[in-house]
């Protein structure tokens, strides 16, 4: 049959798209975007695509199956849309296909992932509502003049119009004039890559980012690119700067075949190289605990219910403006880019997939490899392996050994909603320092606890046992149950000091301690109610406490942004440790070439002057001292640098072939050095 007729194809094609864009339009008002922008144009271009595509696959069946399979696809379409606006709303990113063992996890506190949904969500079934309503009151009025028509369309005209519309969706992508001007990642690049999904689906809309991100897992594209070196770039050395002889790693970027590993030699070798300061060698020496705080954010910071903790704010260093963004798998993935100082890859649960790479720059590594001071290293988390392999990955970061929950012997549970207690943790931990200090060797050792972890909206025991501390406040129930849990860590946090206390080890310890992230199971309406700062604005869930502490150091707090990214430098320069500052992506606090910068999942970033929203390429600013258009795309750009260099560090495993290499290359430039020199007469 070579005509269809015409109401079956246009007729289903409008029901399409009008059902299909309106949901679209609907959940961008949901997520506060543009509805006059060049993206929204892009969205109807590809919804018409998708729309003539199925309504002429529609057209081979009877108006019963058509109507059944147009309700079958919004009604998909609209859970989908409604998830995925919880999703983002409650872990800070979108649901990938690539991180399908998260929104397991996420199963796992249904009710808090649930509750944590706004009213607004469920305007996206509004089309699904009216469509049925259509189909039951007007569609045989409508099917009357329609069979009044007598035009028809034939397969020719059908494929011609996909053309049209086909070419106009490649131009709305690939032409400069429809792109942002601040925007680092082009949508040509995002549709190949799908690499940021925020993006994506900002520019591609919901149903947009649901096909690339299912061709990404199915057909992948790579882009590969060289790394340009700008002579602008290079850093002068100083003489306090930490010089490292390159002849090997240059010898290896002249033979290296593999264009992506040698983007990332490029990229490293002409990275910032931070010179020492004031600060270096200040615990030189000393031991080393950092404790990863499991959804502590500055509800924390409370001298009457939490008075461990809020010793070592007060006597410590204080980073006020610190910042843990979520994204997908965040504890694990906070945990990894606070070990490595690189970014994890975007909507992957990076540790875990590549949990058999190694990274001879870890912070385990540093002190492993210490020359003046000799160290033990471990770590340790009180919980399975249920949702990481830690004792994997820990191991091959270069833990001298992992303890786990049942290496602990302490009490724990499977069941989700009760964890092990925090207090009993760092008993244990002491009992294993007693160990591990016998032999009078310095100890570095990595702890993440886990008993202010959600539920928060149900009973437990950790929520519970503390419950009526907060019984004459008017928190919510699920916050309060949330302050139950910390009161929990804080009590861990007392035991750690007293232990370390009595056993003489107090004064040469340095305690690290920093929020994983926000305890995103509670809404940022209910946050509110406990801190003096808007949580629903300019990323501000995202801030935790971060603080270092030593009982011999001057109290000081830094007003700096900053993020987990830039601790591991920030320790080595400490230290004193030997480190080459260009394998890392953070930068030492304390250092004069530190830019107070705060970046989140998603490539926005913010610090003193503005808060830019990457999602909605926006800029917002606090003060009268703005950025112009070219230094905005250029902090963008180098975001992005970075991130697309920690992708290829990760998918490589670079950090063990760095290290393989240069050893091998060291070898030829010796032999090169040998046969070059001149032989001196007697």
């Amino acid at each position: 049959m070579t005509k269809l007729v015409r109401k079956d194809i246009i007729y289903n094609f409008l029901i399409l798209l009008i059902s299909l864009f309106s949901v679209e339009i609907l959940s961008r008002v949901i997520a506060n975007s543009s509805l006059i922008s060049f993206a929204v144009v892009r969205i109807l271009l590809g919804l018409i695509f998708i729309s003539i595509i199925f309504s002429a696959f529609e057209s081979l069946f009877k108006r019963p199956i058509t109507k059944f399979f147009n309700l079958g696809f919004l009604l998909l379409f609209s859970i989908y849309s409604f998830v995925q606006a919880g999703f983002h709303n409650f872990l800070g990113v979108y649901m990938s296909f690539k991180t399908s063992s998260q929104f397991g996890a996420v199963t796992s506190y249904i009710k808090d992932f649930f509750l944590s949904f706004k009213p607004v969500y469920f305007i996206v079934f509004i089309p699904f509502i009216l469509l049925i309503l259509y189909y039951i009151f007007l569609d045989k009025k409508i099917d009357v003049i329609i069979n009044s028509i007598k035009a028809r369309l034939s397969i020719l005209y059908s494929l011609l119009f996909l053309i049209i519309v086909g070419t106009l969706y490649y131009f709305s992508i690939v032409t400069p004039c429809v792109q942002n001007t601040y925007q680092s990642v082009s949508n040509k690049e995002l549709f190949l890559t799908c690499s940021n999904p925020t993006i994506v689906v900002e520019q591609f809309g919901t149903l947009g980012f649901f096909v690339l991100d299912v061709k990404a897992i199915v057909f992948p594209v790579n882009i590969k690119e060289e790394y340009e070196v700008k002579q602008d770039e290079k850093h002068n050395l100083s003489e306090n700067s930490r010089v490292f002889d390159d002849d090997a790693w240059r010898l290896l970027i002249d033979e290296e075949e593999n264009a992506d590993l040698n983007y990332v030699n490029e990229y490293l070798i002409n990275n910032r190289n931070t010179d020492k300061n004031e600060y270096t060698g200040m615990f030189e020496g000393k031991n080393l605990i950092v404790v990863m705080m499991e959804s502590v954010n500055d509800i924390f910071i409370n001298p009457e219910l939490y008075p461990n903790f809020y010793k070592m704010l007060s006597e410590g260093w204080y980073f006020e403006n610190n910042y843990s963004p979520r994204n997908s798998c965040a504890t694990m993935n906070n945990e990894f880019s606070a070990m490595t100082s690189i970014y994890s890859i975007y909507n992957t649960c990076t540790a875990s997939k590549y949990k058999n790479n190694t990274y001879s720059s870890s912070i385990f590594n540093l002190f492993n490899n210490n020359t003046k001071d000799k160290y033990v290293t471990f770590s340790s988390h009180n919980y399975t392996e249920a949702y990481y392999p830690r004792n994997t990955i820990h191991k091959n970061m270069g833990s001298g050994e992992y303890f786990g929950v049942q290496d602990l012997g302490i009490k724990y549970s499977n069941e989700y909603i009760n964890w092990s207690n925090d207090d009993e943790f760092m008993s244990s931990i002491l009992n294993i320092l007693d160990e591990k200090t016998s032999k009078k060797e310095n100890f570095m050792t990595w702890l993440t606890t886990v008993s202010s972890h959600q539920p928060y909206g149900v009973s437990s025991i950790q929520g519970d046992k503390y419950y009526d501390l907060t019984k004459n406040t008017k928190y919510p129930s699920d916050v309060r149950r949330y302050m139950s849990k910390l009161k929990i860590l804080d009590d861990g946090l007392g035991i750690l000091l007293e232990g370390l206390e009595e056993r003489d080890l107090l004064d040469d310890t340095v305690i690290v301690l920093f929020g994983d992230h926000y305890p995103y199971g509670i809404s940022t309406k209910n946050l509110n109610k406990v801190l003096d700062y808007d949580t629903s604005e300019d990323m501000n869930a995202e801030r935790v406490p971060l603080v270092i502490y030593n009982s011999e150091i001057e109290p000081m707090t830094f007003s700096g942004y900053t993020t987990y990214l830039n601790i591991l430098p920030t320790i080595a320069n400490l230290f004193n440790l030997n480190y080459d500052p260009r394998l890392y992506l953070g930068t030492d606090m304390f250092s004069d070439d530190y830019e107070s910068l705060a970046v989140f999942a998603d490539g926005s970033w913010k610090n003193e002057r503005a808060f830019y929203d990457a999602s909605k390429m926006k800029i917002k600013y606090y003060s009268s001292n703005e950025y112009t258009s070219d230094e905005i795309k250029k902090i963008n750009e180098t975001i992005d640098e970075h991130v697309t260099v920690s992708s290829r560090i990760v998918t490589n495993n670079y950090y063990e072939y760095l290290e393989e290499k240069l050893e091998e290359y060291k070898e030829k430039v010796s032999e090169l050095e040998e046969t070059t020199c001149p032989i001196e007469s007697e």
